[in-house]
């Protein structure tokens, strides 16, 4: 029988023991009235971590972004974001259906933006160009393999924005903490929002927490109603969040370790890709390859599970369901592995 180590995602974590305790236990309330208890408490939690006024619980990563894009544009408006970023390739036009906003894309091969793209962007407003509502960063930025922002290239774009707004898609902020040794706060203060996951590396069953200033999370509250959001007693799924908050923040530095030890493994087994596996600091293995998808394909039928994220580019995510015998496991396969002709 075929042994099958899943690294297609950290979206497939298991709540662990203690979180099913907990949200068998849990106090609840009616959100939609705010009086969870336990959903108040995750709010409160996360606010502070990441150093914001106030914050929202939501049933997703996408909603968060979602809502964020609601309360700081108005329709027509431009968001400036990296062409591969999650609210852009991997929310099914989501802004546009939503907010009725536009993206003007800027290069993010390297997880980041840059400053000059982005203020010329901004600067075509004077030739008569739309307005520029916001910018959008995600961090740590998966498509270019979980790349941590240089939170003083944050610190420098925030300062040249002037006060326009910056999102910050967060879904794996907690990684990228980890991965610098950062504070979450202090990687947070840039942005005027930001949003992290609960249900990826984090490994809660649902739900995500976006985090501004009171106002702005006073409007995020209407808009989450909007979107269908507003949930009852759901303080039995934030239960689970502030476990996950308090108790696997820090392992999230094994799922690295594993991420690191897979990607050598990859560039061994792939040299035509010419990837180099020390850009690998969280826990995303990304890179090229022509057959990407032949590969992923050939792979899994082997019992190694991935995906790809474009049609040449593969991705292999470790998590908290994956051991050191798991890679045993992959680094067997890839050893002998040749791609079909």
């Amino acid at each position: 029988m075929t042994r099958y180590v899943d690294l297609r995602s950290d979206t497939v974590t298991q709540p662990t023991s203690e979180m099913r305790e907990a949200m068998a236990n849990a106090e609840v309330g009616d959100d939609g009235f705010g009086e969870d208890p336990t959903i108040r408490a995750l709010e409160e939690k996360f606010a502070a971590l990441v150093g914001k006024d106030e914050a929202l619980f939501v049933p997703s990563g996408v909603m968060a972004n979602q809502i964020a894009v609601r309360v700081l544009t108005r329709p027509g408006d431009v968001i400036v974001a990296g062409r591969s970023q999650h609210v852009v390739s991997f929310e099914m036009g989501a802004s546009a259906r939503n907010s009725s906003v536009q993206f003007a894309l800027v290069d993010d091969a390297s997880g980041e933006l840059a400053l000059e793209d982005v203020m010329d962007v901004i600067d075509a407003e004077q030739d008569h160009q739309v307005h520029v509502a916001m910018v959008a960063v995600e961090n740590t930025h998966m498509p270019s393999g979980g790349t941590p922002w240089n939170t003083r290239h944050l610190v420098s774009l925030a300062r040249a924005l002037d006060g326009r707004p910056i999102h910050m898609d967060g879904a794996r902020l907690f990684n990228a903490a980890v991965a610098t040794g950062e504070q979450p706060r202090d990687i947070a203060a840039p942005a005027t929002t930001v949003m992290a996951c609960l249900s990826k590396g984090l490994c809660a069953p649902v739900g995500s927490v976006l985090a501004g200033s009171q106002s702005l999370m006073s409007a995020a509250r209407v808009e989450r109603k909007r979107l269908g959001g507003t949930m009852r007693q759901a303080g039995v799924l934030a239960a689970a969040g502030l476990v996950a908050l308090d108790t696997m923040v820090q392992r999230l530095g094994d799922d690295h370790a594993r991420a690191r030890r897979l990607a050598d493994m990859f560039a061994a087994a792939f040299p035509e890709s010419d990837y180099d596996p020390t850009t690998c600091r969280t826990n995303i293995v990304s890179f090229n390859h022509p057959q990407a998808r032949q590969i992923v394909h050939e792979l899994s039928e082997l019992g190694v599970r991935g995906g790809t994220i474009a049609p040449r580019r593969v991705r292999f995510v470790t998590h908290a369901g994956v051991t050191d015998d798991d890679l045993d496991v992959v680094e067997e396969v890839l050893t002998s592995f040749a791609p079909m002709n």
